[in-house]
């Protein structure tokens, strides 16, 4: 969990008393005020806690005046009052003696790597207001701290540490001034403290994301009367929303995603969160339907309902939601037509996501009024008829996925589609079923396309040369068709590709040698690919945005035949090769033992004859490695990467030897084995008809389409199936 703490997402939002505290604490200052030497000794013994200070000490010298150092403001009469030194590259731990100075202010120590606890005397000032530790390494537990004494702390932020157990209560009953509590991305445990709020008429912010909190929401935080943002996401808690939670009308932002919530958005409770702009439940377990009164929310922008178990139709109020600009509804049991929402009047809606649902119908068209829309999900739904010449109004558009429903017409669709100049993820596979790949001899369009997802359609026809003009595609997906012919020599004019999956056609012919000049696949460097939709990267973290796209080749199932050309190699930067289940023959070349990145290479079910490269069990990093059913021979190396795979990935080629495998090196058994007995034979097609069966059947289910994974190793993306 902590290795990722820095890598987390989270959206800021303005805060306007928070903003009224910090302007609190900023008076006039002199710059040529003259330090105070006792604070100037303070000063340096934090110094001296640093292990790294970043040029620091060449700014905080001895014989100079402090008021001047980098980072420190004084006031007029020389006293430290506000200290700066966010994102300073800092390593060491934080000196207590910082408490010793009385007239500090602010302090503010975000984004460096400093370590060890927090101070308490930190907690104990009697002068900071805005305390802001946040993005460190901070640890262990938080000092339970006397309650006898009223502090005039306002803001704190420890956010995103490495903090434990429990946050202690009478710290926080010495804080009556305070007004922003930040203390997400930590590991605290326990229950949420029923006192948060008790004497702290400023208390406007508090926000627990992403910690071990667990057990109910305690009903006194209704108490918390001015409360504008609550967030507790990403924690383990249960039971139901307190209705004593919906007297807070102040509230702006509502956030309890990835619990274990349970019950139903009450319509006499939502209404009286009139000021709210952000509801976000998702990936609880709440049922019921989305109450009608949700219209009233006139402020609202974002709602988010995703992964839970929500039922019914679309209340047709939301139309009332006219500032609405992200509906996430995906994950749900919802059901019905679209068309219950007049989207019309819907003019700010930037991202609408009902993915995995039950919705029926056809595409409302008052949706392609939304001229702000900027991603569209519809996929794995019941969504039928062509797409409407209206949705190239959509002039924003960057993500579409309509993939998984019953949609027909695919040359009507890429038509229209192929004039969007901004569209640059489109998923529409699991349509368009038994229908013929268009080939078009003139073709423009598609100029900002990087994602092409055309699997899982039955499609006959060839690889299309208007794919060859997509000069920014980094992922084509045209896997589970049944497209014939060869595959194109001009693959390779594909400059920014680099994720390639055409595995389960009916491909013939060789593997062209120009494949194994495509640029991307060579290159280290790889391309950014920008998706307004999340995308998972593991389980419970998603993000907006993906830094580069995998580096994967599948040629699996399919028809080919030939050599693996030895120009194989050149692909230096693969993660993944599958060339299973076709004709190849001929020895694997000793070439794929340059792919140093190789994570998955799987070769199995195959005529490849000849011994095993040992240069293979140089890869350090391949994690699977399948080479069964072929006709290998020879002892399977025991040393470097070869000693982590099983006996799996090396069964079905009867002159193998290994001490585990079924004929053991050198022994009387494995010399007289030459060649693959009839029966033998006979039992291999069975397995590999068998096998293949069930890996089609398998496909056409959404269960197994969702959680095919297109990467490898520690990253896992699935844009490629589920969007």
């Amino acid at each position: 969990m902590h290795s990722s703490i820095n890598n987390r997402k989270t959206k800021m939002y303005p805060i306007h008393l928070l903003g009224v505290s910090l302007v609190l604490v900023i008076f006039s200052v002199s710059p040529a005020s003259s330090c105070i030497q006792e604070e100037k000794a303070t000063l340096l013994q934090f110094l001296d806690g640093l292990l790294h200070d970043s040029g620091l000490s060449t700014s905080w010298q001895n014989n100079t005046n402090c008021c001047l150092w980098v980072g420190i403001v004084c006031d007029v009469d020389g006293a430290v009052a506000h200290i700066s030194l966010a994102s300073m590259g800092l390593e060491g731990h934080i000196s207590p003696s910082l408490g010793n100075l009385t007239g500090l202010l602010t302090l503010n120590l975000s984004g460096n790597s400093l370590s060890s606890g927090l101070p308490p005397e930190l907690l104990l000032s009697r002068s900071i207001v805005v305390l802001d530790v946040s993005f460190n390494k901070l640890n262990a537990d938080l000092h339970n701290l006397p309650s006898n004494s009223d502090r005039p702390m306002k803001v704190i932020n420890i956010s995103s540490n490495l903090f434990t157990g429990y946050f202690p209560s009478t710290t926080l009953e010495s804080m009556k001034n305070l007004a922003s509590l930040n203390m997400s991305n930590n590991s605290f445990t326990g229950k949420i403290l029923s006192t948060v709020c008790v004497d702290k008429p400023f208390f406007v912010v508090l926000d627990l994301s992403y910690n071990q909190f667990h057990g109910s929401i305690p009903p006194e935080l209704g108490n918390c009367s001015v409360l504008r943002v609550l967030k507790a996401g990403q924690n383990q808690l249960s039971g139901t929303l307190p209705a004593e939670l919906f007297n807070i009308t102040s509230l702006e932002h509502l956030s309890f995603p990835n619990n274990r919530l349970q019950g139903t958005l009450a319509p006499e409770h939502i209404v009286k969160l009139r000021n709210l702009v952000i509801l976000d439940l998702g990936q609880n377990e709440l049922n019921g339907k989305i109450p009608n009164s949700i219209g009233n929310l006139n402020r609202l922008e974002e709602l988010h309902l995703d992964s839970n178990n929500m039922s019914g139709q679309l209340p047709p109020a939301l139309s009332k939601c006219s500032s609405i600009r992200t509906i996430i509804l995906k994950g749900n049991k919802l059901e019905g037509d679209l068309a219950n929402v007049n989207f019309s009047n819907l003019p700010y809606l930037k991202v609408l996501d009902v993915r995995s649902n039950k919705f029926t119908g056809i595409v409302p068209e008052n949706l392609y009024s939304c001229s702000n829309l900027i991603a569209l999900r519809l996929s794995f739904n019941k969504f039928h008829g062509q797409l409407s010449p209206r949705i190239s109004n959509l002039k924003a558009l960057k993500f579409l996925g309509i993939s998984h429903n019953n949609f027909i017409n695919i040359t009507n669709t890429l038509q229209i589609l192929s004039t969007s100049k901004t569209l640059s993820a489109l998923l529409i596979g699991g349509n368009f079923r038994h229908e013929t790949m268009p080939n078009y001899d003139m073709f423009y369009g598609f100029e900002s396309l990087m994602l092409l997802g055309l699997n899982d359609c039955s499609l006959y026809g060839n690889l299309p040369a208007w794919l060859s003009k997509l000069k920014n595609l980094a992922a084509l997906l045209l896997d589970n068709n049944k497209l014939s012919g060869p595959i194109p020599a001009w693959i390779n004019s594909l400059d920014s590709l680099q994720y390639l999956d055409i595995s389960n056609n009916s491909l013939t012919g060789d593997i062209p040698t120009t494949l194994t000049e495509m640029p991307m696949l060579k290159s280290t460097h790889s391309n950014p690919l920008i998706i307004q939709l999340p995308v998972y990267v593991a389980p419970l973290l998603q993000y907006r945005t993906l830094g580069v796209v995998p580096k994967m080749l599948n040629l699996g199932n399919n028809k080919l035949t030939g050599v693996i050309p030895q120009e194989i190699g050149q692909l230096k930067a693969l993660l993944s090769l599958n060339l299973s289940f076709n004709y190849l023959y001929g020895e694997i070349p000793q070439s794929i033992g340059n792919i140093a990145n190789l994570q998955l290479l799987d070769l199995s079910y195959n005529n490849l004859t000849g011994a095993i490269p040992s240069v293979l069990g140089k890869l350090h990093f391949l994690s699977k490695f399948n080479i069964s059913n072929n006709d290998i021979e020879g002892p399977v190396p025991t040393e470097d990467q070869f000693s982590t795979f099983p006996d799996s990935s090396f069964v079905g080629n009867p002159r193998l030897c290994s001490p585990t495998l079924m004929h053991h090196c050198n022994s009387a058994k494995a010399d007289t084995i030459s060649i693959i007995s009839t029966e033998q034979y006979v039992d291999k097609v069975i397995i590999a008809i068998a096998f293949g069966m069930f890996f089609v059947v398998g496909v056409l289910y959404d269960q197994m389409v969702v959680s095919r994974y297109i990467c490898f190793g520690q990253i896992y993306l699935n844009w490629n199936k589920s969007q």
